[in-house]
């Protein structure tokens, strides 16, 4: 069961194929690369793709389905990643699936044992998060993604900490809010930086998307929208 992962929702993009839950290869580009467009991933996604294909010698049609990142996350790059999933599963008429940004994030952290919160920064103070409990049976929910206050999200992690041994944090939130988070729950506190992860976000979409497959379950093309968790500046500008 071959599945390809798309994740665009962060700044730097990647892209996955996966063959029976095993990693065959991964691409990435981060915007304002050398050589790349400075501004949004439209440019480079589906150079990106093809690139991989080659590298495999794979083909579309070998695809089960697609997986893509739908939020939350960049509004631009959200839509650019969906776009591009929903393009090619019209065109071939290859099953799709939306998988969360931030459950993608937290599942590189499946070898860990303790509390995983996947945090980005959502500015004005804000942070989308959601919370998860790693251990070696793997990485489950524990909490929706939802747009908070700082104040308000390091309130829940503490909520949620207790009993657990150790706490991790991923994302730009939790970079841009070190101090704040340090603060608040010293030395067990771990915040990984971005190129420290190992595997991308788009490898685990992709394996996230596998298991929803698995369980008979997928979306429809027409009906599959980005989670912003927030209207996007222009559309709060119009209400006013």
């Amino acid at each position: 069961m071959r599945i390809l992962g798309i994740d665009t929702a962060i700044p730097m993009a990647s892209i996955a194929l996966l063959d029976n839950g095993d990693l065959i290869a991964e691409e990435t580009v981060s915007k304002g690369s050398p050589g790349q467009p400075l501004g949004n991933h439209a440019a480079v996604i589906l150079p990106l793709i093809q690139a991989l294909f080659q590298k495999t010698g794979s083909t579309i049609q070998e695809l089960a389905a697609i997986a893509v990142s739908i939020g939350p996350g960049s509004f631009t790059g959200l839509r650019i990643g969906l776009a591009t999933a929903k393009g090619i599963a019209y065109e071939s008429g290859i099953p799709l699936v939306g998988v969360s940004t931030l459950h993608a994030h937290a599942a590189r952290f499946e070898h860990f044992d303790g509390l995983v919160g996947s945090v980005f920064d959502a500015r004005k103070g804000e942070v989308y998060m959601a919370l998860f409990s790693s251990d070696p049976t793997g990485v489950s929910r524990l909490t929706p993604d939802a747009l908070l206050s700082v104040n308000s999200a390091i309130n829940l992690l503490r909520e949620f900490y207790h009993g657990h041994r150790a706490l991790l944090l991923t994302g730009t939130g939790a970079q841009a809010h070190e101090r704040q988070l340090l603060e608040a729950f010293g030395a067990p506190l771990r915040i990984y930086k971005e190129e420290s992860c190992g595997p991308t976000t788009a490898s685990q979409v992709a394996r996230l998307g596998r298991y929803r497959l698995m369980a008979g379950s997928m979306d429809e093309i027409d009906g599959l929208t980005p989670v912003y968790l927030r209207i996007c500046e222009a559309e709060s500008k119009r209400k006013i």
